[in-house]
């Protein structure tokens, strides 16, 4: 397959900072392909907002490291082609040079900023080091500078966040931190790797409008990589879809959004869930008997105010000087969820949503009020009142890895559950195998491990391991929001198939509309900790009631695009 070669002028691109001519990424000979990236072509114009879309393993990220050559070499280097940063071939760059360029010129936007800040500094004195290098300025001056970029990036009273570490500031806080580490110096070009896939939508909305404002301020290039088809509508100029490492699609946004060539693209956007809701069959008369989850006033609250600081503060300045309030997470929450229902629960973080379910799932114990799974009373009960009923509820959680035993085969992990509820290990890690087929993996994936997976297959085995004990309700807790457009259909879709087969409550945990509008025929939004409005999301996305679910829904990105599938291809769920 050949590669799609740049748009001449015509394409109004005007002033490059950025020219990628033919580059090309080897992988060691072990690799399934011989490169990562084939003989790719891209422009980045001045005050410009290139998307780069496609799977993991498309080789967007690699594309992107290879400017600032941050490639783990020499496993992955660059054997082909140049990058030219106005006129300069950073491909041929020497260290010394390329230290200048990072930062100075050239900034990145981590898709994790509490991975990439150093939890041990404050998060003015990181920024801080930037300028140190950089700049001949003094230690004050630097600070002025410092703070003057948090306001750019509005961040509530820079003066303390500039002396705050990471860990004291919530997940959009800390986005807007890389934000401005990566604007401190006013760089040519910002590389965003997926800046904006773990926050909530209004976050989000806020994030993906402070780069456009901070961009036409500033003049800068954006080169933004995303499997968000939503967020690419909402800021791109144009738009570069990649497959196995070629350039399949190039063009401007409007053209590749609403008239896609080829059909890798279709596919990736027919993938991309509607926000009109799906019409769902019609309840049965299960459906609308009495509920098998009856939640009343269920409280849980963190932290206690403590008179001053502890012995860690006087260790570690910042840390251990305890909250200066309590927080309630869960403030009296009421809930009926029937047999067979899906029920998605949405708000931002910080609303109460994740508590919530672990207090339903009995790992973390409520302050009060009660939760009656199918007759049976699950608050304030013990770890060993639990076991029998723990086939009753399972959770499917949003990091797979995270809670795959790394040194445990595939097959045990699924097992295991049900040899815990008295099965025979022949018959449970039978039932594995059976379970993997169900999920759509080869039963003989049992003998891996989970490091040997992509992440849409270990969310599937995630998927498997929950079904083991055969549950009443499942509780899944953002389990798409960090995988591909196209993966995440594939899991959305399965869940659902699963949830019909074995007649599964389902209590869907989710900042992605789009992703509640496709799966849940009824909506519980949190603020707070509170419910401010709850009902079908066919009425709630007509007609929302309180202001709250109208940010919600006004916030996702790219809601007023309208997609058009060519003749011949499949129609979306609507």
């Amino acid at each position: 397959m050949s590669s799609a070669k740049p748009q001449s002028s015509a394409a109004g691109v005007s002033e490059p900072v950025l020219e990628i001519r033919d580059l090309s990424v080897s992988l060691p000979a072990w690799a399934d392909r011989p490169r990562a990236v084939n003989s790719v072509s891209l422009t980045v114009g001045r005050g410009e907002t290139l998307c780069v879309v496609g799977e993991s393993g498309s080789g967007k990220s690699v594309m992107a490291r290879s400017i600032l050559r941050l490639l783990p070499e020499p496993h992955l280097r660059i054997s082909g082609g140049a990058i030219l940063l106005d006129g300069e071939d950073l491909a041929r760059a020497d260290d010394r040079r390329m230290r200048q360029i990072r930062g100075g010129e050239i900034a990145m936007i981590f898709q994790e900023p509490m991975v990439s800040l150093n939890p041990l500094m404050t998060v003015g004195r990181q920024i801080d080091e930037i300028l140190e290098v950089h700049t001949s300025w003094g230690k004050a001056e630097r600070r002025r500078r410092v703070i003057a970029t948090f306001e750019d990036v509005r961040l509530p009273e820079p003066e303390r966040i500039v002396d705050a570490y990471p860990h004291e500031l919530s997940g959009g806080q800390r986005q807007r931190v890389m934000i401005a580490m990566s604007l401190v110096l006013e760089p040519k070009l910002i590389i965003a790797d997926e800046p904006t896939t773990a926050l909530d939508v209004t976050t989000e909305a806020q994030i993906l409008t402070l780069l456009k404002e901070l961009q036409t301020k500033h003049g800068t290039a954006l080169l933004f990589i995303t499997h968000n088809f939503g967020v690419v509508a909402e800021i791109a100029d144009r738009v570069a879809v990649m497959r196995f490492g070629e350039l399949v699609e190039y063009g401007p946004a409007a053209n590749v959004l609403d008239n896609p060539q080829h059909a890798y693209t279709k596919a990736l956007i027919n993938a991309v869930p509607s926000l009109v809701p799906r019409k769902h069959p019609p309840r049965n008369a299960e459906a609308l008997s009495e509920p098998i989850l009856t939640v009343r006033g269920l409280e849980k609250t963190y932290g206690r105010p403590q008179s001053g600081p502890n012995w860690l503060s006087r260790i570690l300045p910042g840390l251990g000087q305890g909250r200066r309030s309590a927080v309630r997470a869960v403030n009296k929450v009421d809930l009926d969820i029937r047999r067979g229902s899906a029920v998605a629960l949405v708000g931002e973080s910080g609303s109460g949503k994740s508590t919530l379910a672990r207090c339903l799932i009995g790992l973390e114990q409520a302050d009060a009020g009660s939760a009656v799974v199918a007759g049976d009373q699950i608050v304030g009960l013990s770890r060993k009142g639990w076991r029998p009923l723990r086939s009753r509820v399972q959770m499917v959680f949003q990091d797979p890895f995270a809670s795959l035993n790394p040194r445990t085969k595939v097959g045990d992990i699924i097992a295991r559950g049900a040899i815990l509820q008295g099965e025979s290990a022949d018959a449970a890690l039978s039932q594995a195998r059976n379970l993997l087929d169900l999920v759509g993996l080869d039963a003989k994936a049992a003998e891996r491990f989970p490091h040997e997976f992509s992440g849409g297959q270990r969310q599937r085995i995630g998927i498997a391991r929950a079904l083991a004990v055969k549950p009443d309700i499942l509780i899944a807790d953002e389990p798409v929001s960090a995988l591909d457009v196209s993966v995440q259909k594939q899991v959305l879709d399965l869940l659902d198939d699963l949830r019909r087969q074995f007649n599964l409550t389902m209590l869907f945990i989710t900042h992605d509309l789009r992703v509640a509008a496709h799966v849940c025929e009824d909506i519980i939004v949190l603020k707070n900790g509170t419910i401010v409005e709850r009902g079908t999301t066919a009425d709630i996305f007509a007609n929302p009631q309180h202001e709250y679910t109208r940010t919600l829904l006004s916030s996702v990105p790219g809601r007023n695009w309208q997609q058009t599938i060519p003749d011949g291809y499949p129609a979306r769920h609507v």
